[in-house]
């Protein structure tokens, strides 16, 4: 047997297995169980946020005072927009006691759009 032919296949296998692991991991979209079910959960509530961003929308349009509360949100800069919004009672669904996370966001962004 040859070793030295040996040592250099062995470490062509190594070097080989190191760069498709990075490539897959890193180029491919290769990813853990733990990563996978990580933005699972991420898809899952930002979906449920804009459904019940809807229906945020939904309420805000009963809201006597709305062309006037639309008006003091779109003066807000962005980011201070869904905190207007959790200061009133559309982004709480019925049935609960708060809103859900990203609801007033999502609502935030539905309503800017509006004229």
């Amino acid at each position: 047997m040859d070793w030295q032919k040996i040592k250099l296949g062995s470490w062509g296998a190594i070097g080989g297995a190191i760069v498709t692991a990075y490539l897959g991991f890193n180029v491919a979209g290769w990813m853990t169980n733990g990563a996978a079910e990580a933005l699972a959960k991420e898809s899952a509530a930002a979906a449920v946020a804009e459904r019940l961003g809807k229906i945020c929308v939904a309420q805000f349009n009963r809201d006597t005072a709305k062309s006037q509360k639309l008006i003091e949100m779109k003066d807000k800069d962005i980011w201070q927009r869904g905190r207007y919004i959790d200061t009133q009672s559309w982004p709480i669904m019925p049935g609960d006691e708060t809103a859900e996370s990203g609801v007033s966001d999502a609502c935030a962004k539905q309503l800017s759009k509006r004229s």
